[in-house]
């Protein structure tokens, strides 16, 4: 008998459940096709329509069936217009890195054939590893407003999560060398020269750099790594940084890739993970059929390759690393290009395209 995996999904808002819905249906069709564990999807309400609706963005039933889970799918949340009394977009995302202490965010920067506005780049694969808790999001909520004067948060780094932080780096830059994907080398993205904070943050990573003598590791500066995102981007396989700093080069590797609509990520702890697309929910096109669900596709073929390298199911790793390869196929040979690639094609076509490529019989 199959086993059988809990999947907390949270379908978003705009476009959310237009682009969760057919990758959900990827998901079944390979699962069955490849004998995978029985993936059990339970749908559970969070998000900027639900706070607008009923006064909560993540209701406490949501967060324990989060908890509860064996994985977490999450579409894009988020509505410009909906927001909390102090101005702030609501972010249940936010939420539940904090509460289950996902502390490593994974974003990766891959070029397979997509247009992207570097010269010369067709191929490319490393990945911004973001610490998810602490940094200046730390002060998420708790902000202090000293009247019309002035405005503070705090950035806050601590031993505990930095070790934890660096050793998922590492490791995963072992992975990647071991499958032919990245050079065994980790940068540490700071601002030690100015911030006392960021020399401790350096300081712990050289320390746990000793723990890894197979692997590369180099500290930089986070302007020079915009800048080298820019013009080297071959150069890195793993970056590790800080909240902000990791918000920010994030979107600048979802630049490099094209658009956010190629950006998938992971916010993983030690027990749990949730995966998401990185882009909003772009209400301005909700309903109309044409959005990008590569992303989310890309974010789920993540989870795949989590919950084998988790489990041990060597099955469930290649399922992941398949759907991940088919996406890539579809966006090299061109012929199905939504609106945001500068085509006609819709959500359907796209993961229509991406089961055909897994020679699965999927509708869309």
């Amino acid at each position: 008998m199959r086993e059988r995996l809990k999947i907390c999904v949270f379908e978003g808002d705009g476009i959310g459940p237009e682009i969760m819905a057919p990758t959900l249906e990827l998901l079944l069709t390979l699962a069955e096709r490849r004998q995978l564990p029985v993936m059990d999807f339970t749908a559970m309400p969070a998000g900027a329509g639900h706070y607008r609706d009923h006064g909560v963005a993540l209701p406490k039933t949501s967060l324990a069936a989060a908890r509860d889970a064996d994985a977490i799918l999450l579409s894009a949340m988020g509505l410009p217009e909906v927001r909390y009394p102090d101005g702030t977009e609501i972010s249940p995302q936010i939420e539940l890195r904090m509460a289950l202490d996902l502390y490593a965010g994974v974003r990766p920067v891959m070029l397979f054939g997509q247009p992207t506005t570097l010269a010369g780049q067709h191929r490319l694969d490393f990945v911004i590893v973001r610490e998810s808790t602490e940094g200046l999001f730390a002060s998420h909520g708790k902000g202090r407003l000293e009247g019309d004067a002035a405005a503070e948060e705090t950035l806050r780094i601590t031993r505990t999560t930095s070790e934890k932080l660096f050793d998922f780096a590492f490791n995963l830059a072992r992975r990647r060398a071991a499958a032919g994907r990245g050079h065994g080398l980790v940068h540490c993205v700071d601002k030690a020269n100015v911030f006392q904070a960021f020399a401790f943050f350096r300081r712990i990573f050289h320390e746990r750099a000793a723990q890894f003598p197979d692997l590369r590791a180099e500290a930089i500066y986070v302007d020079a790594t915009a800048l080298w995102m820019v013009q080297q981007p071959q150069r890195f396989d793993v970056i590790v940084t800080e909240n902000m700093f990791g918000d920010i080069l994030s979107d600048l590797g979802a630049g490099i890739m094209g658009g956010l609509g190629f950006a998938p990520s992971a916010d993983i702890g030690d027990d749990h993970a949730v995966f998401q697309p990185c882009h909003g929910s772009a209400p301005d096109i909700a309903g109309q059929g044409i959005a990008n669900p590569i992303a989310m596709i890309l974010s789920a073929a993540m989870m795949l390759e989590w919950l084998g390298e988790t489990r041990q199911d060597a099955a469930m790793l290649a399922a992941g690393g398949d759907l991940r390869v088919a996406v890539e196929r579809v966006v090299r040979e061109g012929r199905i290009r939504t609106p945001d690639m500068g085509g006609p094609d819709g959500t359907a076509a796209v993961c229509t395209a991406v089961g055909s490529a897994l020679d699965l019989e999927v509708v869309g």
